[in-house]
């Protein structure tokens, strides 16, 4: 017999069934969990960063010692004597010559006859000295013809060194057809003899000057002035001029050059009514070869003992003084220096890296404290393991301050 509390209700009943689906079964797509998998990409990206960092570190494997050269400054006052090319002192001549021009306006004509001028230098590959009188002619290959007015002796030379000379020479006729460009000469006065090909002539610059006939002319005070103010600008740039002209190794110090100025002929303007003024500059200066007149410095400086290469540092602080200037055919000449004297010592890389090849980084510090022209020397040795120099000395690098 049933009782009211065993009849469940159709809608209870389902509630149940689910209740009962719920915690006892599993769901038809469910799977096991399956184990983790072991990381070889990972570990393998791992390796490669750190083989190419180990690659890279030898790459850029580095042994260098980064020098800073002694120095010394000292106060002098002292004469030298200097030849050319040569000896204990060589010394060269360098010339520029620049022309400046303005138009300005006219105020007339006259009637001029001038002959054209300008520089020359003679050359001869001739061993032994050559002399040239006065009057003296040297032609272009057009035929123009100019002469020197004062003799002259040409030092001697050889053909891959000449011996040279500066010489003023003047056209043989008036007239503007003389006032040529750069040009070379011959000696018409050693044709057929063996100097006719050992002595010879160039210029740099150009002839100027020559005139014949009815010229423009400036008021004076006009002229006076823009000539003034030609001169002025020309200035720096034939300074500039002259300084690409300075030999290798060589020094111009202030004081060594000269500047002259000469009134090239006015000619008549494309513009009517005006005329274009020109002034011709030409400088002239004597330079030094740097270490040997660094190491005469140093011989005048007392105490200073040292032997090896030494040059000057800039040479503003320097004054120079003759007596004499000299020119391209001056064999020796005497002069004063005055000032503060810059030294620096010079150091030799190819010295340095066969005192500390093969050496532990302790050795070679010892090994450069033992040179009198390293001031301080940084030692840089990378991997950061490398604790040694190579033992070739061409696998070394060496930086010196300020070269």
């Amino acid at each position: 017999m049933r009782t009211l509390n065993d009849i469940i209700p159709p809608s209870r009943r389902k509630e149940m069934d689910s209740i009962i689906n719920t915690n006892n079964q599993e769901p038809a797509n469910f799977s096991p969990e399956r184990p983790p998998r072991f990381p070889y990409v990972t570990l393998g990206i791992v390796a490669l960063v750190i083989a190419l960092s180990i690659g890279a570190l030898f790459y850029f494997s580095t042994a260098r010692v980064d020098v800073t050269p002694s120095t010394v400054s000292a106060e002098i006052q002292v004469s030298f004597t200097a030849s050319k090319g040569g000896g204990d002192l060589p010394f060269e001549v360098i010339t520029a010559q620049k022309i400046a021009t303005q138009s300005v306006k006219g105020s007339g004509t006259k009637t001029v006859n001038s002959s054209a001028s300008g520089i020359i230098t003679i050359y001869n590959t001739q061993a032994k000295s050559q002399r040239l009188i006065e009057k003296t002619r040297f032609a272009t290959a057009s035929g123009l013809v100019f002469r020197i007015r004062s003799a002259v002796t040409v030092p001697g030379g050889s053909s891959s060194k000449p011996g040279s000379v500066n010489a003023k020479v003047y056209a043989d006729k008036d007239g503007a057809s003389y006032n040529i460009g750069p040009s070379s000469f011959t000696i018409p006065g050693f044709a057929g003899a063996p100097q006719e090909s050992q002595v010879y002539a160039r210029s740099s610059g150009m002839m100027t000057g020559g005139a014949s006939g009815t010229v423009p002319v400036v008021d004076t005070a006009l002229e006076t002035q823009t000539r003034s103010s030609l001169a002025s600008a020309l200035a720096p740039d034939l300074l500039a001029s002259l300084k690409e002209q300075i030999p290798s190794g060589y020094l111009l110090i202030p004081g060594s050059a000269t500047t002259t100025y000469e009134e090239v002929v006015p000619a008549t303007s494309s513009t009517d009514g005006m005329v274009e003024l020109k002034e011709q500059g030409t400088i002239t200066a004597v330079v030094f070869q740097n270490s040997a007149l660094a190491k005469k410095i140093a011989g005048s400086i007392a105490g200073l003992n040292y032997q090896g290469e030494l040059s000057l540092s800039g040479v503003d602080n320097l004054l120079f003084a003759s007596a004499n200037m000299p020119n391209s055919g001056t064999s020796s000449f005497s002069f004063t220096l005055a000032g503060t004297a810059s030294l620096v010592y010079v150091v030799d890389p190819s010295r340095i890296t066969s005192a500390i090849a093969g050496k532990t980084r302790s050795e070679a510090k010892t090994a450069l404290d033992n040179y009198p022209e390293i001031k301080q020397a940084v030692i840089i040795l990378r991997p950061f393991w490398r604790q040694a120099f190579p033992q070739d000395p061409a696998s070394i690098e060496v930086a010196v301050d300020g070269l």
